[in-house]
């Protein structure tokens, strides 16, 4: 066959295979790359040490060190003097100041005024009521703080010691980094929060250089007591410090390496200094996940924002969780890269902030930069490969939104409009009716074909991976913890291939030109609806993460506009007419045939077609005859569009080098004779404009959303939730594949059909978990002192969804011969908890002093609980364990109020909700302290003393260290004999919860 394609780009399958493929090919590694990749750590970062910073938190991750243990004491005091040492190395002036008997004492100053002032705070205390997601009734607390606060005062700050009076700070504010010194009880902390609080110290060694001081003064929070109820946060509010940052950077751990990712920001001002950062990550997509508590657990931010009132940024390690929380939290699990990406990200983001010295926030203020005390705009932000950082207001995404919903098909029905008064518009269109001397009649255009192909295929593709959503989620619900890209595999290669099937086989039955196009207005309207929704939610509750489906149908809208565009090339309708009917006139550039050539031919059923080519054939006219490169199957490529001449005055004859010979027309397979005058490589930037950008934006939050997510389903996190967000974002991703798939050769396809077969195998047969994404289960072990009795628990997925909980029991030795007892667990949500009688405890040894040896149990725990002398609801409560400074009292009916001995009653915060409390909880920085606690009720209808009026429950105090091995036996078992697939962490805030009961 001589009219072959020559042109690499056109719509033909061999270029449009390849070309797509290595498109979607190439970004989807380079998204890869990124995501799980850190960047290499350089040799010095100025005015840092990494080799300091990697040996220091070598130090900190050295053990367990949550508030209630020993270790954590000598974290604090490491600290001080890692601190002193930093700052004295600085060459700068420093003061010291430890907080006692409810003031500050100066204990060592080397000049007046000094730029650098540390106060060891061992006064503030705090009540409160923890309220994270509107339980009731929720816990009450009382907290004594042991914060390190470090205040490095900036160039344009006030000169005085204002601290150390009741006066208010002047100047315009300054900037707070935070990070908290405490672990959980069996996890290390090298990144919950080694790595915030080792950037923290170099932080301070940048800033405290001569030379760097700061326009703003920065105050450096070393928090103790986040893992708890974020009490070290709470607690900072009682100190004079609190009164004079008005931004902060949070700096947290919610995974155990990778990438610092930006989890949260107040708005679009703050946002712009991080931006900063050579290597910004994160996307806003998180921030709204917080807003709608889809993510449940929660970090210091939410008290400086919610609380202080105060405007910053939230940065967190985000994977992998299954390291999170455990022992497995260490610096051998994590790396100097990740160490440096998150210290880059620290240092770029408080020198921008620092040196913003606005002292005012307009809404209008053209500088938008400008940042201080009063409220921001919300902002949107998402970074681009991890090298760049978009951030914009989201009224400008609002005001975007809007303009696409009026712009956009007000664009497509002008174009419409003007293609329908110049005869071009073949879309929507049937038929061409055709005026002439013989008389009238209709001539077919078919422009009307493929119009519901894509809605067909896009729905069966679609309600196939939904499907395979539910079947994994019911049959191996938790493959997802280890294998989240077999998972993703069995989506996409489902979906494409199917999409490919139905489109394909239409087309090779009824080939049409048009099936790109009605693809692409097909998701431009199913865009417009949901980016009518979008619209809605930016504008309340201001989520701003629809900016992915607004810059989606925006690309969308481009590609529908370059498709209608494309029509401007084909002939008018009328003159279209006029050729297959014969009667254009000799002049007209369409060169006449009569309805008996191969152009009507091309208008009838395949059979009728081949009748008449055959006639022709006999009647002499001139048409291609086969060759050794004629196609062996009818339809399957392009064809030459040639026709005969029965002019009166047939054109001269052609040779091979005229230009009409060189150029013949051109139609692919069976498509309609029209078809020769659309442009051939136009799909290519149709592509280009459709696909690459959607693919980038939507597929870093794909991978940021699944590696956060995908081990959270031991925390209780609903399987099918995470199978169908998989599913749908698989559609969004490849649904830009759809007006190319009918072009595909069937070699991707096929090989798609095989990796779907494969992973679909895979992910329902596979175990689950393994040694490097293991199952969390929860310990705890309570002991009634009363009776001695005490029993172990497990708490982790429910046991019908699979035997994992009930086999790792099985494997302790302890539990031979006993059958736990199951039941959902009080403590955490969507989970079970099984219990069984294990190995007593040891965590106040035998030798102590205040424990006889004949009498064991009951000496770690004593408590005097007396009604009140006049008989009103309240009682006073004195309570003291030994080796342990974290008790709590559980209650029958809530409480109404308390108050504790010695505490500041001047807090800022509601110690009680309106819904009362069955749990008052306190920490204390004294060991084995006797607390005095008074609480009242509500006496309900009895009123008085009247009988029913009393309260009754139990004390119980709790005990958290495991640093030494032999203390709580029955955690050594679980840690030594559990099978590698299982992570063992703590249930609540103690291992091991000893208790009394009391009736008042």
């Amino acid at each position: 066959m001589k009219n072959i394609f020559h042109n690499p780009f056109a719509f033909t399958p061999l270029p449009v295979t390849i070309i797509t493929s290595l498109v979607y090919i190439a970004l989807i590694v380079s998204l890869l790359v990124v995501h799980h990749t850190v960047p290499e750590a350089p040799d010095h970062l100025a005015g840092t040490n990494l080799t300091e910073a990697w040996l220091d938190l070598q130090t900190l991750s050295n053990g367990f060190h949550p508030f209630n243990s020993r270790r954590n004491d000598y974290i604090r005091d490491w600290l001080l003097k890692r601190i002193d040492a930093i700052v004295t190395d600085s060459g700068v002036s420093s003061a010291l100041y430890h907080s006692s008997s409810g003031s500050l004492e100066h204990v060592h100053k080397s000049s007046e005024n000094a730029p650098v002032v540390i106060f060891s705070d061992n006064v503030s205390n705090v009540s409160f009521h923890f309220d994270q997601r509107g339980n009731t009734p929720v816990p009450s607390v009382y907290f004594e703080g042991t914060n390190i606060i470090i205040y490095i005062r900036g160039v344009d700050d006030d000169p005085d010691d204002w601290f150390l009076t009741d006066k208010k700070p002047k100047g315009k504010g300054g900037v707070l980094v935070n990070a908290h010194y405490d672990s959980v009880s069996i996890g290390f902390g090298a990144t919950d929060d080694g790595v915030g609080v080792i950037s923290v110290l170099q932080l301070i060694r940048y800033f405290s250089s001569k030379g760097q001081q700061p326009k703003k003064g920065i105050v450096a929070l070393l928090n103790n007591g986040e893992e708890d109820y974020l009490n070290g946060a709470l607690a900072f509010g009682a100190h004079p410090m609190s009164k004079f940052p008005h931004t902060f950077l949070n700096l947290e751990g919610a995974g155990a390496g990778g990438r610092a990712t930006l989890f949260r920001s107040t708005d679009t001002e703050v946002t712009r200094y991080y931006q900063s950062s050579k290597y910004p990550f994160g996307a806003v997509v998180s921030g709204d996940a917080f807003k709608k508590g889809i993510i449940r657990s929660e970090t210091d931010y939410s008290v400086f924002t919610k609380e202080y009132g105060m405007r910053g940024l939230d940065v967190a390690f985000m994977e992998p969780r299954a390291r999170y929380h455990t022992d497995q939290d260490d610096t051998r699990h994590t790396s100097k890269a990740s160490l440096y990406h998150m210290l880059s990200a620290a240092l770029s983001t408080m020198k921008g902030l620092t040196s913003d010295t606005s002292t005012t926030f307009e809404g209008k203020d053209p500088d938008r930069g400008k940042v201080a005390s009063g409220n921001g705009s919300t902002g949107v932000w998402f970074d681009l490969f991890g090298s760049a950082m978009a951030v914009f207001r989201l009224r400008t995404l609002f005001a975007l939104s809007v303009t696409l919903l009026v712009v956009a098909p007000l664009a497509l029905i002008i174009i419409g409009a003007i293609l329908y008064h110049v005869d071009k518009l073949y879309l929507f269109s049937s038929y061409k009716h055709h005026h002439h001397a013989e008389g009238d009649d209709s001539v077919p255009t078919k422009g009307w074909r493929g119009v519901s192909r894509w809605p067909i295929a896009f729905i069966l593709a679609t309600a196939a991976v939904i499907g395979l959503a539910f079947l994994n989620s019911d049959v191996n619900p938790y493959i997802l913890s280890s294998s989240q890209y077999s998972v993703w595999s069995m989506m996409i290669s489902a979906w494409v291939s199917i999409a490919w099937f139905c489109t394909r086989t239409a087309d090779y039955f009824r080939p049409t030109a048009f099936q790109r196009a009605y693809n692409l207005i097909w998701a431009f309207i199913v865009g417009w609806l949901i980016l009518i929704v979008t619209t809605v939610f930016e504008r309340n509750p201001k989520l701003a993460g629809g900016y992915l489906m607004v810059f989606y149908f925006a690309c969308i809208f481009l590609a529908t506009t370059m498709a209608f565009l494309e029509q401007f090339g084909l002939p008018r309708k009328s003159a279209y007419a006029d050729e297959i009917e014969g009667t254009a006139p000799a002049e007209h550039p369409i060169e006449r045939s009569r309805p008996g050539s191969i152009s009507s031919a091309r208008l009838m059923a395949p059979s009728e077609e081949e009748d008449a080519v055959d006639n022709n054939a006999e009647a002499g006219e001139d048409i291609d005859d086969p060759t050794e490169t004629t196609s062996l199957l009818r339809g399957g490529g392009p064809r030459t569009f040639k026709k005969s001449h029965t002019s009166p005055h047939p054109p001269a004859a052609e040779d091979d080098d005229s230009p009409k010979a060189k150029h013949p027309r051109q139609v692919y397979g069976q498509e309609q004779p029209w078809s020769h005058a659309l442009p051939s490589s136009l799909w290519l930037l149709e592509f280009l404009v459709l696909a690459p950008f959607p693919l980038i934006i939507l597929g870093q939050v794909s991978l940021l959303a699944t590696t956060a997510t995908n081990q959270t389903l031991a925390d209780g996190n609903s399987p099918l939730f995470l199978y169908i967000s998989i599913a749908i974002l698989s559609v969004l991703l490849f649904a830009p594949l759809g007006p190319f798939l009918h072009r595909y050769t069937y070699h991707i396809p096929l090989f798609l059909v095989l990796v779907f077969a494969g992973t679909t195998i895979y992910n329902l047969t596979a175990f689950p978990f393994s040694a490097n994404n293991r199952l969390k289960l929860y310990f705890l072990q309570e002991v009634d002192l009363d009776s001695g009795i005490n029993t172990v628990s497990l708490t982790g997925i429910d046991p019908k969804t699979g035997p994992f909980l009930k086999n790792a029991i099985a494997s302790l030795p302890s539990s031979a011969g006993q059958t736990p007892s199951c039941t959902p667990s009080k403590r955490r949500r969507d989970l079970t908890e099984c219990s069984w009688h294990g190995l007593p405890p040891r965590v106040v040894p035998n030798t102590h002093p205040d424990v006889p040896a004949e009498i064991g149990y009951a000496h770690w725990l004593t408590f005097n609980a007396t009604r009140a002398a006049d008989g009103s609801p309240s009682a006073r409560f004195q309570v003291s364990g030994l080796e342990t400074r974290a008790c709590k009292i559980l209650f029958s009916r809530p409480i109404s109020d308390f108050s504790v001995a010695g505490a500041d009653e001047r807090s800022r915060f509601r110690k009680v909700s309106e819904h009362g409390a069955s749990e008052l909880r306190w920490w204390t920085r004294e060991w084995g302290k006797k607390v005095d606690v008074t609480v009242s009720w509500d006496a309900g209808d009895g009123g008085g003393g009247e009988e029913g009026a009393g309260l009754d429950g139990r004390v119980v105090c709790l005990w958290s260290d495991a640093n030494e091995s032999g203390v709580i036996p029955a955690l050594d078992e679980a840690r030594r004999f559990a099978p590698t697939w299982v992570a063992i962490a703590n249930a609540g805030q103690g291992l091991v919860e000893g208790s009394k009961g009391f009736l008042v």
